[in-house]
C-alpha cells in the first residue's frame, strides 16, 4: 500500500509543476537587431511626437577589402550617408 502512494506521488510530481502558471509580462518589447548580437528592448509607453524627417541621402559602397596594421580585412557592401 506504502509503494502505491510513493508510486502515485512520484508521477504526479512533474505533472503538478507544468500546472502551475506564471505571469507572464503583457509589454510590448522591441528587438533590434545589431551586427553581432540581439538586443531586447522594452518598448517606451508614452507616445512621441510625429517628426517629419527630410530625406537622407545615401550612396552604396561595395564590398571590398580594407588594408590594415594586422593585414587585410574584408569589409561588407553598405549604404553610406553623404
Amino acid at each position: 500500500m506504502m509503494k502505491r502512494i510513493l508510486a502515485g506521488a512520484l508521477l504526479a510530481l512533474p505533472l503538478s509543476i507544468f500546472a502551475v502558471q506564471t505571469q507572464a509580462s503583457a509589454a510590448p518589447v522591441i528587438i533590434r537587431r545589431d551586427n553581432y548580437r540581439t538586443v531586447v528592448v522594452p518598448k517606451p509607453v508614452g507616445r512621441k511626437p510625429v517628426v517629419v524627417r527630410k530625406v537622407v541621402r545615401q550612396r552604396w559602397v561595395p564590398a571590398h577589402w580594407e588594408r590594415t596594421p594586422r593585414g587585410r580585412r574584408w569589409v561588407p557592401g553598405r549604404y553610406e550617408r553623404y
